[in-house]
């Protein structure tokens, strides 16, 4: 795959849009450190991003299938690539209404890129080594994870908070100008088709599909409660029961390792029941919320975390392939939207919930209710037939 000159640029600038997208919120919160901004104006700003994200994400995926996908993925680079300028300098005038306006323009550039750069990979990749390329980019997403803190920490040390604004612009430029062109055509102009009957299509081709129907509800209600968990009761465990950061540090490491590896397993395994085998391992990711919830040693807690990033990585691939094989590729771009806005996209919902229900119902009853959730909803979505091997068509056990 690292062979091929379109793959590559591809990979190049779908790495980039992931390494800014994750930059921003870690050097916003170094300048909450350095106190050029308050920890009230960070989440403002943070909040206004998500806003741009999820009113974008479904505007894109019609877009990108209207149009060019290339063009699509330009235009958001681009303008994502505007707003870290216009950050810096509402930083530097203490403009907090200036920087929600350029967030949320870098929000909606995340956004409209992610269902654009979904559909390039059935483009550029034929179908063969499409879960290959899938490992490739989720990949390149979790050393990301790993290494960027290290990173933007050390040259934060030599450059203020400013310029490392500006590398992000930068590297939002990046993503826009290398990725390829692909092979899709949009259809021939016609009679115009409205906006909302559109992405109701999408809805459609979604629906098309109960496989795809089943493995998003089971996403969704994983991240939302599972990723929940990860956010608000670890670190509160880590403090109150374990007595050290250490837990939280070392359990958030073993999850972005176990995504490692569970990238690279994938790329070359073709389980005969893929689709089970996919809810299989999101399913692990109940083990996170577990191992909070029982009287267990700090290790354990890091190896269920470190299962729990294997899983994900596990089902995460053959998902993404799936809908790149299955869905009708003049609707993938919408359809691809569809997951981003429903899983990823809705996940700030449940960080929101999660606070609460602990303050209203123990933490014990919450971290119990978000692993039964973790382990059912896959085993519910396994019983829709057609998610055995995320296919419409029946193929022998």
């Amino acid at each position: 795959m690292l062979r091929e000159p379109s793959f590559v640029r591809l990979w190049i600038g779908t790495t980039a849009s992931g390494l800014a997208t994750w930059a921003l919120p870690f050097v916003l919160g170094l300048a909450v450190l350095e106190r050029e901004l308050s920890a009230v104006g960070l989440g403002v700003v943070l909040a206004t991003r998500t806003a741009g994200f999820l009113l974008a994400v479904p505007v894109a995926g019609v877009l990108a299938d209207r149009h060019s996908r290339r063009s699509v993925v330009l235009w958001s680079g681009l303008a994502a690539a505007a707003a870290a300028p216009v950050i810096a300098l509402g930083l530097a005038v203490s403009s907090l209404p200036l920087m929600a306006v350029a967030a949320a323009l870098a929000g909606a550039g995340q956004g409209a890129c992610r269902p654009a750069f979904q559909a390039l990979v059935a483009e550029v990749v034929d179908g063969e080594r499409r879960q290959q390329a899938n490992a490739a980019m989720s990949l390149a997403v979790r050393v990301i994870t790993l290494t960027a803190p290290a990173l933007t920490a050390l040259l934060a040390t030599v450059l203020n908070t400013d310029a490392l604004l500006i590398g992000i612009g930068l590297t939002w430029l990046c993503a826009a100008l290398i990725p390829p062109k692909g092979r899709y055509t949009p259809a021939a102009t016609g009679p115009k088709v409205p906006f909302v009957r559109q992405f109701t299509e999408g809805l459609q081709e979604a629906k098309r599909h109960p496989w795809f129907l089943a493995g998003l509800g089971a996403l969704t209600a994983v991240i939302a409660t599972g990723y929940s968990a990860t956010g608000v009761a670890l670190p509160l465990l880590s403090r109150d029961k374990y007595d050290t950061e250490v837990v939280l540090a070392a359990s958030l490491t073993a999850y972005t390792v176990g995504a490692l590896v569970g990238a690279l397993l994938i790329a070359r395994w073709r389980p005969r029941a893929q689709g089970w085998t996919a809810l299989a391992a999101l399913a692990c990711y109940g083990f996170a919320p577990l191992s909070l919830l029982l009287p267990v040693h700090p290790a354990v807690v890091v190896a269920a975390y470190a299962v729990a990033g294997l899983g994900i990585e596990l089902f995460n691939v053959p998902w993404f392939t799936a809908t790149q094989r299955e869905v009708e590729p003049s609707k993938l771009a919408r359809v691809s939207s569809l997951d981003f806005l429903f899983s990823y996209g809705l996940a700030p919902v449940g960080l929101a919930l999660i606070a609460p229900a602990i303050d209203a119902f123990g933490v014990t009853a919450v971290l119990g209710a978000c692993a039964a959730v973790c382990f059912l909803a896959p085993a519910a979505a396994a019983l829709v037939p057609s998610t055995r091997n995320f296919s419409r068509t029946r193929s022998k056990p």
